[in-house]
């Protein structure tokens, strides 16, 4: 099983032990970009063009709403990649 198979494993699971390095891998492979807080914020905004910004606080593990929130995403990426 490859890494990203295993981050994907872990994510549809809800997997309690989701860190942010994790999510934040996940994000990216799908084509969010990371925006570094400003004046000592914990919470980090990925964005990706024709898409709604997602704020995560750096946290870890993550909490499991963001872990749920985060699921919901690449489900529907790979889903329209799948349709297309």
């Amino acid at each position: 099983m490859s890494i990203w198979e295993k981050l994907l494993f872990k994510l549809q699971n809800l997997s309690k032990d989701l860190r942010f390095d994790e999510l934040k891998k996940v994000l990216e492979r799908i084509g969010y970009s990371m925006d570094k807080p400003n004046g000592g914020s914990s919470h980090y905004t990925f964005r990706k063009p024709n898409c709604n910004p997602i704020t995560i606080p750096k946290h870890n593990p993550i909490k499991i709403i963001y872990v749920k929130k985060i699921k919901e995403i690449v489900e529907k990426e790979i889903l329209n990649n799948e349709n297309n």
